[in-house]
């Protein structure tokens, strides 16, 4: 079966920084296998200088990768992806940017820094590679809710997984956004890698912590998901249904705003046909 994806994109530097950090891409490329997306959101370490920098090197990368090497690996391998190659290089481009930024910052005596995170759907199944504390959530109508794909990398998380801390203490707790890596941070990163399937009639979302701190996980699901079912997913209704898409971004964006979000907030949606 080959897919269509319908895709959008919002960011927003927020009501208190003076620089939004955050850098975001979304793709769809034709491929004589069928179609493929990838999306890449970043997040520039606030407080860190620069951070913005980091952030925009790591997306452009990705980008390339996909416009560039994706196509020639997909040709070699007659449209099917070798997963262990896909995790070995995505790793690699990493920590070729985590090098890049870390002797940028020694040249300017500076420090910045960013999060990775990496969706790719091709032929059914989904590629992420991922670092720091953006998120990925896949949707379906089968049990109407969201499912985090994605474990943050962050101190409390790591707590709360070891049982040295509750959900409830992590959420208030004030170390709850300090990350266990980042690019540019470090001297070699390693990214988590997941891998899984969906179906038509899915959706993606990628967000940065910006975009879920003020908002439930109900809300994004119905004005991402739910709300969207009736409309008809046709490849010549593209342009228009990514429209819709992004309204429906934009309000959730706004509310996080209205409900005093501080930090920069971005989503990427990619829905499925």
């Amino acid at each position: 079966m080959r897919f269509h994806y319908t895709v959008a994109a919002q960011t927003d530097i927020g009501i208190t920084k003076q620089v939004n950090q955050d850098s975001l891409t979304v793709k769809v490329a034709n491929t004589p296998y069928g179609e493929a997306a990838v999306a890449v959101l970043c997040d520039g370490m606030g407080g860190l200088e620069q951070g913005e920098v980091a952030s925009a090197v790591v997306v452009r990368t990705y980008e390339q990768w996909f416009l560039r090497t994706f196509p020639s690996a997909l040709e070699e391998s007659g449209g099917s992806i070798d997963v262990r190659w896909l995790e070995k290089n995505w790793e690699s481009i990493a920590n070729d940017c985590n090098a890049r930024i870390l002797d940028y910052s020694r040249e300017r005596k500076t420090t910045m820094g960013t999060t990775l995170t990496i969706l790719l759907l091709f032929g059914g199944k989904f590629y992420i590679s991922h670092v720091g504390d953006c998120r990925v959530y896949h949707m379906t109508d089968f049990d109407d809710k969201m499912k985090l794909v994605t474990t943050d990398q962050t101190y409390v998380e790591r707590e709360v997984a070891l049982g040295h801390m509750t959900p409830e203490q992590a959420k208030n707790d004030s170390r709850k956004n300090v990350l266990l890596q980042c690019i540019g941070t470090v001297s070699r990163v390693e990214p988590d890698f997941i891998t899984g399937e969906y179906q038509a009639g899915n959706s993606f979302l990628l967000c940065s912590d910006g975009f879920r701190h003020q908002i439930s996980e109900r809300e994004m699901f119905d004005y991402c998901h739910a709300a969207l079912n009736d409309v008809e997913w046709r490849v010549e209704y593209r342009q228009e249904n990514s429209r819709l898409m992004s309204v429906q971004l934009k309000y959730l964006i706004e509310q996080n705003k209205i409900r005093m979000e501080k930090d920069n907030i971005s989503a990427i949606l990619l829905k499925i046909s």
